[in-house]
């Protein structure tokens, strides 16, 4: 039986706001997105009301897992209120019962300090670091995974939290395919793969579902997947970014202290002109640059051995010398990378001993020995 969104407004009437209003009759609710078995919804209120409303978006999201049929919910806590603020889709109505028209946005109230004063350590997590790209189709993904595995095999403990909201592909290039439990205490158990800790939104949506994030969902979604994920002990927490400048990045450099970025490019110039604006965001909040990546550098033909330059090459290793930060290394567009990622068995993984893993595990090792040198607890 399909869970409808009546059945999600009836459960959240039961649930009570701050001042004892039921939270459907609170003007805070955003539409109820239904994918098959699992539900996302927003809760909007003033950026000042935060905290008192955690509980309650707690207890939201508590009422629609127990509904019969629901296997997973994402409540996103906002502060992106606006007057006449939809709730179940409707427009609030005057004293009169009349509905209100008018959507104009309030005043955002600016937040008092810096936004990193937000910033605090996951627990058991001794660093943080970002897998970017200033644009799409660099491989970025595949980049954070393999790395991920070359950190891992360094001795390091590892973990993997797909961050990418609007495209998530670790499911995939892992071949995950079970969705998480939680903890007695509600939280997300990582689902553990080749020895790595590894969480996605892709976990909680079909691959190939259209859920439409606004800006406010996509910070809260990776504020809950950041906090409310049991990742016990880890070394390093590799996150893998969407590509761009936008709200999720600003969300993890605001939300947890990074330790380094690392950017992922090809050698062509559009690619390396996104990469420098996102090399350039990350310094704006004053995170450290790991090191430039240039991935899909040449291709050898597997046949004739004959190299060929196919988006020109050398580019990022320049762009590094030039903007004085490190180049990390170069990784072939070779058929077998691509290959084993789509099979869900990533090459440093299903070819330990060959070319490309060697070349992941140089890389890594790389932002290992910089971890290490700025965070005595990554061992």
């Amino acid at each position: 039986m399909n869970v409808t969104p009546q059945q999600v407004l009836d459960r959240l009437a039961g649930v009570l706001s701050p001042s004892g209003v039921a939270l459907t009759a609170a003007g805070v609710l955003s539409e109820i997105a239904i994918n098959g078995d699992k539900v996302f919804f927003s809760i909007s209120v003033e950026a000042e009301e935060i905290k008192a409303w955690e509980e309650v978006r707690v207890n939201a999201q508590a009422a629609v897992r127990a509904i019969p049929g629901v296997s997973a919910v994402m409540v996103a806590l906002t502060a992106e209120r606006m007057p006449g603020s939809v709730a179940a889709g409707l427009p609030p109505r005057s004293e009169q019962g009349i509905p209100n028209v008018s959507t104009r946005r309030s005043p955002q109230h600016p937040a008092s300090g810096s936004p990193m004063a937000r910033q605090a350590d996951i627990p058991g997590v001794a660093a943080v670091v970002a897998v970017a790209s200033g644009k799409g189709g660099v491989g970025k993904s595949t980049t954070a995974l393999n790395l991920a595995l070359g950190l891992r095999d360094s001795g390091l403990r590892v973990g993997l939290l797909d961050a990418d909201i609007y495209g998530p592909s670790i499911p995939r290039l892992t071949g995950i395919r079970e969705k998480p439990q939680l903890t007695d205490d509600k939280k997300i158990v990582p689902i553990e793969r080749f020895g790595l800790a590894i969480m996605s939104v892709g976990f909680l949506i079909e691959e190939e579902s259209a859920v439409i994030w606004r800006g406010p969902m996509v910070t809260s979604a990776i504020r809950q997947m950041l906090r409310d994920v049991a990742w016990g002990r880890l070394d390093v927490l590799i996150v893998d970014m969407p590509p761009g400048t936008g709200d999720a990045q600003l969300t993890l450099a605001q939300n947890v202290p990074l330790k380094g970025a690392v950017i992922v490019s090809t050698p062509q110039d559009l690619s390396l002109i996104d990469a420098r604006r996102g090399l350039a965001m990350f310094r704006k909040v004053s995170v450290p640059v790991l090191g430039i990546i240039e991935n899909m550098s040449f291709f050898q033909c597997p046949h004739c051995g004959a190299r060929s330059d196919i988006f020109g090459h050398g580019g990022a290793r320049h762009e590094a010398e030039r903007l004085g930060v490190p180049f990390l290394g170069e990784v072939p567009l070779h058929m077998s990378i691509r290959e084993t990622s789509d099979s869900g068995h990533p090459v440093v993984e299903s070819e330990p001993d060959g070319p490309h893993a060697a070349i992941y595990r140089v890389m890594a090792a790389s932002i290992r020995d910089r971890l290490q040198d700025a965070t005595p607890e990554v061992r």
